[in-house]
């Protein structure tokens, strides 16, 4: 067995998130949202290195010496599953390890809003998963990809950097893909696999123009495809995928966009009411023929009104969200009112008075205040 392994066991076992291993620290897990430091020894340079290099294989070694940073999947021999991210730094060599549930979640166990399994039944078009990093994007992918695999005969591909939660084929047939070995990018293999016979397709990340476009041209040809980007909030998705684009092409990628975008789920991940553990709260915009032509005529920020009057198509905005969770219980009323855009609803439940000197900083959000 590695030595890494009883880390990342640990990890698992204290239903941390990550497990981070870096020089002149012990080791740190992330708990709730918050960095913790393990009982043990500052690591050295050596100590960290002999952790990685035990479990890269020659071609992993080779990409993070090449390059000074590598991705990969690692099941360790005793179980488990985990996305790893070795790079090189000031000080030597550091690593994350992000910990995979031992199943794929279901929509209902993540606590996200029934509306979501509309979208997997759907023919074609995009979804988007979005959100900050560490908010659960690739989690909320796996369990649509689930429910889309409990309940239809189709073929499901899968384009990931690296692969994490591992499907078992059920009513669909599941291949998955990893960029860099199995696909030199995301837009060389959404290309290759249109000629694989998909029905949907689950993009990682839609990080580049390239990715995009291939993207939107898959949910354009009949395939409904998932993907995610590293955006807070609907308006901001569909802003930084026209943005991503010259000028003098952003009219037609509005159009092409308004005709083929379905919904977008942006989620943040809040800590519950009494601290211990944190739930998924997410903005959803379903593209209506209205906000349809919003996204045509480029006006974003109509979208948050558009929005927040679909509530009863299953629509939320985030606030919306927010204030739900917090009139119930479930989360946290201080940490709802430093993420929410209009801070106004949300004084009344604030504990903590201090909070409210964010109110003297302007209208700008202050998530992670």
């Amino acid at each position: 067995m590695a030595h890494i392994d009883s880390f990342l066991q640990l990890a698992r076992d204290q239903g941390c998130s990550d497990l981070h291993l870096t020089i002149g620290r012990p080791p740190l897990v992330r708990l709730d949202g918050e960095l913790v430091e393990l009982q043990y020894q500052a690591l050295r340079a050596d100590d960290t290195a002999a952790l990685v290099y035990e479990i890269l294989d020659d071609e992993n070694r080779a990409r993070l010496e090449q390059g000074g940073a590598v991705d990969l999947g690692y099941t360790a021999p005793s179980g488990g599953r985990y996305r790893l991210n070795a790079f090189r730094q000031r000080l030597g060599l550091s690593a994350i390890c992000r910990v995979i549930p031992d199943h794929v979640p279901r929509l209902a166990d993540l606590g996200l809003p029934s509306v979501l399994s509309e979208f997997t039944a759907l023919g074609s078009g995009l979804v988007l998963v979005s959100g900050g990093p560490g908010s659960g994007k690739t989690t909320t992918l796996a369990a649509l990809v689930g429910e889309v695999n409990a309940n239809r005969n189709c073929s499901v591909i899968t384009l990931e950097d690296p692969v994490e939660f591992l499907h078992e084929s059920e009513k669909a047939l599941v291949v998955q893909r990893q960029v860099g070995i199995h696909a030199r990018s995301f837009a060389e293999g959404i290309r290759s696999c249109l000629r694989q016979d998909p029905d949907v397709i689950l993009i990682g990340e839609m990080r580049d123009p390239e990715t995009i476009t291939a993207a939107i041209e898959a949910a354009e040809t009949g395939h409904l495809v998932f993907g995610t980007l590293h955006t807070r909030s609907a308006a901001q998705t569909v802003h930084r995928i026209v943005d991503a684009y010259p000028t003098e092409a952003q009219a037609q990628i509005r159009h092409t966009l308004a005709d083929n975008l379905r919904a977008v789920v942006s989620q943040e991940l809040v800590h519950v009411a009494d601290g211990r553990g944190r739930r998924v709260v997410c903005e959803i915009m379903i593209v209506t023929p209205a906000i349809a032509q919003l996204i045509r005529e480029g006006k974003t920020h109509q979208m948050p009104a558009a929005i927040g009057t679909g509530r009863r198509l299953g629509m939320q905005l985030m606030d919306q969200a927010l204030m739900a969770f917090v009139r119930s219980g479930d989360i946290d009323p201080n940490e709802a009112f430093l993420r929410a855009t209009d801070k106004s609803e949300f004084v009344l439940h604030v504990t903590r008075p201090e909070l409210l000197s964010v109110l003297d900083r302007g209208p700008a959000r202050a998530a992670g205040a």
